[in-house]
């Protein structure tokens, strides 16, 4: 998690994003999209680079300079802007540094299929293949090998979607392949269904059941917890049966388990501890 200066940083260049998003063609937030994350594999193949350009002891507008000497001529003129905004903001770490340019590329990933009015359908497309992979312990294994190289499981991954899902969603699997802000490839997925629905001023409640709800069910327990939250809630559902039965609601940090499972684990640890 960002801190409180670099938070003040990303939200500038942020700002500056969502200004251009509102009003430019689909396409065009896309390509900027895919040269912010380029910016970022940049970053993060040149630690040197990244410290100079989060080096507190240099003015902004020198360091922003700095990264526009070295990205004209390779990048659109709205991805300068916005990688100069980067660099000439302030960071607690150079590695923040990194992470904001990462996430304002997914950002904008969001952002064009939020132009093209395909938001909702990535951000279910994003969930939907995280289940197929997690129910799949041989293709979870071989996404997530990390001594495999990324473009061999980049082709897995397109050859699994391409053709079946939106361009964005393929790219920003590959991107939580990458290990997205750190982050495991389905705890990458799972942040950027959480980030869709942010953008769509939503939150998402990850509903864990022994059994399907029923469209009724799951409309029914949106509405309460959109009531709970103040905000409206979509209900994304994980059918598991070792639950066992009863269900789990993660929104957020907060976690409501009521699952039979988890009151037989207290049970028994209760038990134990006699």
């Amino acid at each position: 998690m960002m801190q409180g200066v670099s938070r003040e940083s990303y939200r500038t260049a942020a700002e500056r994003l969502d200004s251009f998003a509102a009003s430019a063609p689909a396409a065009d937030v896309a390509k900027t999209g895919d040269e912010l994350l380029m910016v970022a594999d940049v970053l993060r193949g040149q630690p040197r680079l990244r410290r100079a350009l989060s080096d507190p002891g240099r003015a902004g507008d020198d360091r922003a300079e700095l990264f526009r000497s070295l990205l004209t001529g390779k990048v659109s003129d709205e991805t300068l802007e916005l990688a100069a905004i980067l660099a000439g903001g302030r960071w607690s770490a150079a590695s923040e540094l990194l992470d904001a340019a990462e996430r304002m590329g997914v950002e904008a990933l969001l952002a064009s299929a939020d132009r093209a009015g395909d938001l909702a359908e990535v951000e279910d497309e994003l969930f939907r293949f995280g289940q197929v992979v997690d129910g799949s312990p041989a293709l979870s294994g071989a996404l997530s090998d990390v001594v495999a190289p990324p473009a061999q499981r980049a082709e897995l991954v397109k050859t699994l979607l391409e053709g079946k899902a939106k361009p964005a969603t393929l790219k920003l699997v590959e991107v939580a392949l990458g290990g997205f802000g750190g982050r495991s490839f389905q705890t990458g997925l799972t942040r950027m269904v959480e980030m869709s629905a942010e953008r769509r001023d939503r939150q998402v409640a990850f509903v864990t059941v022994a059994a399907p709800l029923s469209d009724d069910e799951e409309r029914r327990l949106g509405t309460k917890l959109s009531q709970l939250y103040g905000r409206d809630v979509t209900v994304k559902q994980t059918v598991d049966p070792q639950v066992l039965g009863g269900m789990s609601v993660l929104v957020g940090s907060d976690l409501y388990d009521g699952t039979v499972l988890r009151r037989l684990n207290d049970t028994r640890k209760a038990l134990s501890q006699r």
